[in-house]
Protein backbone atom coordinates (compact mmCIF):
# COMPACT_ATOMS: atom_id res chain seq x y z
CA UNK A 1 0.00 0.00 0.00
CA UNK A 2 1.27 3.40 -1.18
CA UNK A 3 0.79 6.54 0.93
CA UNK A 4 -1.71 7.46 -1.49
CA UNK A 5 -3.76 4.10 -0.70
CA UNK A 6 -3.05 5.04 3.42
CA UNK A 7 -3.69 8.81 3.57
CA UNK A 8 -7.18 8.07 1.32
CA UNK A 9 -7.97 5.00 2.96
CA UNK A 10 -11.82 3.82 2.48
CA UNK A 11 -12.14 6.81 0.00
CA UNK A 12 -9.50 5.31 -2.12
CA UNK A 13 -11.41 4.79 -4.91
CA UNK A 14 -13.17 8.41 -5.03
CA UNK A 15 -10.10 9.96 -4.35
CA UNK A 16 -8.35 8.23 -7.48
CA UNK A 17 -10.70 8.84 -10.35
CA UNK A 18 -10.97 12.33 -8.95
CA UNK A 19 -6.86 12.82 -9.04
CA UNK A 20 -7.19 11.51 -12.15
CA UNK A 21 -10.06 13.30 -13.62
CA UNK A 22 -7.90 16.68 -12.54
CA UNK A 23 -4.80 15.62 -14.09
CA UNK A 24 -6.19 14.29 -17.41
CA UNK A 25 -7.73 18.65 -17.09
CA UNK A 26 -11.62 17.25 -16.74
CA UNK A 27 -12.47 19.47 -13.96
CA UNK A 28 -16.04 19.33 -14.44
CA UNK A 29 -15.84 15.88 -14.38
CA UNK A 30 -13.93 15.93 -10.87
CA UNK A 31 -16.54 18.58 -9.66
CA UNK A 32 -19.52 16.55 -10.83
CA UNK A 33 -18.30 13.49 -8.93
CA UNK A 34 -17.97 15.08 -5.54
CA UNK A 35 -20.88 16.77 -5.48
CA UNK A 36 -22.66 13.25 -6.20
CA UNK A 37 -20.76 11.75 -3.02
CA UNK A 38 -22.21 14.73 -1.14
CA UNK A 39 -25.82 14.02 -2.48
CA UNK A 40 -25.37 10.57 -1.80
CA UNK A 41 -24.50 11.03 1.62
CA UNK A 42 -20.43 11.56 2.23
CA UNK A 43 -19.54 13.96 4.83
CA UNK A 44 -17.98 17.14 3.70
CA UNK A 45 -14.91 16.30 6.33
CA UNK A 46 -14.23 12.68 4.44
CA UNK A 47 -13.93 14.44 1.12
CA UNK A 48 -11.72 17.45 2.48
CA UNK A 49 -9.33 14.88 4.27
CA UNK A 50 -9.66 11.92 2.21
CA UNK A 51 -9.94 12.93 -1.17
CA UNK A 52 -8.94 16.92 -1.39
CA UNK A 53 -6.31 16.72 0.81
CA UNK A 54 -4.66 12.87 -0.31
CA UNK A 55 -5.06 13.77 -3.88
CA UNK A 56 -3.07 17.62 -3.46
CA UNK A 57 -0.36 15.32 -1.67
CA UNK A 58 -0.02 12.74 -4.27
CA UNK A 59 -0.12 16.05 -6.59
CA UNK A 60 2.70 17.43 -5.04
CA UNK A 61 4.89 14.43 -4.72
CA UNK A 62 3.72 13.98 -9.04
CA UNK A 63 5.14 17.42 -9.31
CA UNK A 64 8.36 16.95 -6.86
CA UNK A 65 9.50 14.43 -8.90
CA UNK A 66 9.23 15.72 -11.93
CA UNK A 67 6.07 13.96 -13.40
CA UNK A 68 3.86 16.73 -13.59
CA UNK A 69 4.65 20.15 -14.69
CA UNK A 70 4.13 23.23 -12.35
CA UNK A 71 1.63 24.29 -14.31
CA UNK A 72 -0.26 20.97 -14.35
CA UNK A 73 0.12 21.19 -10.37
CA UNK A 74 -1.52 24.87 -10.22
CA UNK A 75 -4.21 23.56 -12.23
CA UNK A 76 -5.22 20.82 -9.85
CA UNK A 77 -4.79 22.98 -7.15
CA UNK A 78 -7.22 25.70 -8.79
CA UNK A 79 -9.47 23.39 -9.37
CA UNK A 80 -9.81 22.04 -6.02
CA UNK A 81 -10.32 24.77 -4.58
CA UNK A 82 -12.80 25.87 -7.41
CA UNK A 83 -14.83 22.63 -6.01
CA UNK A 84 -14.20 23.50 -2.07
CA UNK A 85 -16.46 27.20 -3.36
CA UNK A 86 -19.45 25.16 -4.63
CA UNK A 87 -19.16 23.28 -1.16
CA UNK A 88 -19.77 26.18 1.08
CA UNK A 89 -23.54 26.77 1.19
CA UNK A 90 -22.95 23.20 3.17
CA UNK A 91 -19.86 24.48 5.29
CA UNK A 92 -21.34 28.13 6.21
CA UNK A 93 -24.58 26.55 7.39
CA UNK A 94 -23.19 24.94 10.58
CA UNK A 95 -24.87 26.23 14.23
CA UNK A 96 -21.94 28.96 15.59
CA UNK A 97 -19.74 27.78 18.86
CA UNK A 98 -19.16 31.42 19.40
CA UNK A 99 -15.04 30.99 18.70
CA UNK A 100 -13.59 32.57 16.31
CA UNK A 101 -10.00 32.00 14.73
CA UNK A 102 -7.97 34.20 12.06
CA UNK A 103 -5.78 32.28 9.80
CA UNK A 104 -3.44 33.27 7.48
CA UNK A 105 0.09 32.54 5.56
CA UNK A 106 2.65 34.72 6.05
CA UNK A 107 4.02 37.36 3.62
CA UNK A 108 5.74 35.60 0.96
CA UNK A 109 4.19 32.32 1.51
CA UNK A 110 2.40 31.09 -1.58
CA UNK A 111 1.11 27.85 -0.68
CA UNK A 112 -2.51 28.04 1.01
CA UNK A 113 -4.13 24.97 0.06
CA UNK A 114 -3.81 23.62 3.72
CA UNK A 115 -4.75 26.39 5.94
CA UNK A 116 -7.44 27.24 3.45
CA UNK A 117 -8.70 23.16 4.40
CA UNK A 118 -8.18 24.06 8.08
CA UNK A 119 -10.32 27.40 7.94
CA UNK A 120 -12.72 25.72 6.29
CA UNK A 121 -13.51 22.44 8.32
CA UNK A 122 -13.03 25.35 11.53
CA UNK A 123 -16.20 26.84 9.91
CA UNK A 124 -18.10 23.19 10.08
CA UNK A 125 -17.02 22.74 13.44
CA UNK A 126 -18.65 25.81 14.42
CA UNK A 127 -15.90 28.24 14.49
CA UNK A 128 -16.11 32.00 12.81
CA UNK A 129 -13.03 32.41 11.12
CA UNK A 130 -11.43 34.72 9.29
CA UNK A 131 -9.06 33.45 6.59
CA UNK A 132 -6.68 35.78 4.63
CA UNK A 133 -5.39 33.88 2.51
CA UNK A 134 -1.53 33.67 0.80
CA UNK A 135 1.48 35.88 1.32
CA UNK A 136 -0.45 38.51 3.59
CA UNK A 137 1.92 40.91 4.83
CA UNK A 138 2.47 40.64 8.56
CA UNK A 139 0.92 44.29 9.57
CA UNK A 140 -2.58 43.52 8.28
CA UNK A 141 -2.27 40.23 9.78
CA UNK A 142 -1.69 41.77 12.60
CA UNK A 143 -4.04 44.45 12.34
CA UNK A 144 -7.20 42.35 11.63
CA UNK A 145 -6.10 40.65 14.65
CA UNK A 146 -6.15 43.56 16.65
CA UNK A 147 -10.05 44.41 14.91
CA UNK A 148 -11.57 41.09 15.69
CA UNK A 149 -9.59 39.57 19.19
CA UNK A 150 -9.76 35.99 18.20
CA UNK A 151 -9.45 32.59 20.41
CA UNK A 152 -6.98 31.85 18.07
CA UNK A 153 -4.36 32.80 15.42
CA UNK A 154 -3.88 29.82 12.90
CA UNK A 155 -0.59 30.63 10.40
CA UNK A 156 0.92 28.28 7.83
CA UNK A 157 4.64 28.36 6.05
CA UNK A 158 5.31 25.44 3.94
CA UNK A 159 9.27 27.23 2.70
CA UNK A 160 11.88 27.00 5.31
CA UNK A 161 12.77 30.52 3.46
CA UNK A 162 9.43 31.92 5.09
CA UNK A 163 9.97 31.28 8.72
CA UNK A 164 11.90 34.39 9.23
CA UNK A 165 8.58 35.91 8.51
CA UNK A 166 6.34 33.58 10.60
CA UNK A 167 8.89 34.53 13.00
CA UNK A 168 8.35 37.67 13.09
CA UNK A 169 4.63 37.91 13.19
CA UNK A 170 4.70 36.04 16.24
CA UNK A 171 6.34 38.56 17.61
CA UNK A 172 4.34 41.37 16.55
CA UNK A 173 1.61 39.31 18.28
CA UNK A 174 3.35 38.60 21.84
CA UNK A 175 4.72 42.36 21.55
CA UNK A 176 1.51 43.73 21.04
CA UNK A 177 -1.19 45.06 23.69
CA UNK A 178 -4.21 43.26 24.34
CA UNK A 179 -3.21 40.58 21.97
CA UNK A 180 0.22 39.24 23.26
CA UNK A 181 -1.88 36.23 24.78
CA UNK A 182 -3.98 35.04 22.40
CA UNK A 183 -3.19 31.32 21.27
CA UNK A 184 -1.06 30.97 18.29
CA UNK A 185 -1.33 27.43 16.36
CA UNK A 186 1.44 26.97 13.24
CA UNK A 187 1.00 24.20 10.45
CA UNK A 188 3.32 23.03 7.04
CA UNK A 189 5.80 21.02 5.86
CA UNK A 190 8.85 22.54 8.13
CA UNK A 191 7.45 21.92 11.47
CA UNK A 192 6.54 18.61 10.16
CA UNK A 193 10.32 17.96 10.04
CA UNK A 194 10.91 19.57 13.05
CA UNK A 195 8.03 18.60 15.51
CA UNK A 196 9.14 20.57 18.31
CA UNK A 197 10.37 23.62 16.05
CA UNK A 198 7.12 25.34 16.91
CA UNK A 199 7.96 26.14 20.55
CA UNK A 200 11.22 27.43 19.64
CA UNK A 201 9.43 30.12 18.07
CA UNK A 202 6.88 31.11 20.67
CA UNK A 203 3.84 28.97 19.17
CA UNK A 204 0.95 27.51 21.49
CA UNK A 205 0.69 24.27 19.48
CA UNK A 206 1.39 22.61 15.88
CA UNK A 207 -0.89 20.19 13.89
CA UNK A 208 0.05 18.36 10.63
CA UNK A 209 -4.08 18.05 9.34
CA UNK A 210 -7.06 19.49 10.07
CA UNK A 211 -8.80 17.40 12.28
CA UNK A 212 -5.76 17.54 14.44
CA UNK A 213 -5.93 21.25 14.30
CA UNK A 214 -9.45 21.08 15.49
CA UNK A 215 -8.89 19.07 18.62
CA UNK A 216 -5.94 20.91 19.41
CA UNK A 217 -7.55 24.31 19.11
CA UNK A 218 -10.10 23.03 21.68
CA UNK A 219 -7.12 22.16 24.21
CA UNK A 220 -5.12 25.25 24.23
CA UNK A 221 -7.94 27.62 24.05
CA UNK A 222 -9.51 26.46 27.04
CA UNK A 223 -5.60 25.99 29.03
Amino acid sequence: MNQFEEESGEFFSLAKNYMDALLNLRRNEASDMIMKAVEEGTSIKDIYMNVFEASQHEIGRLWQTNQITVAHEHFCTAATQRVMSQLYPHIFSTQKNGHQMVAACAAGEMHEMGLRMVADLFEMEGWDTYYLGANTPNESILQTIIDIKPDLVALSVSIHSNLRTLMDLIKLIRNTQDISEIKIMVGGRPFLLAPKLWKKIGADGYSHNAVEAINLADEIISS
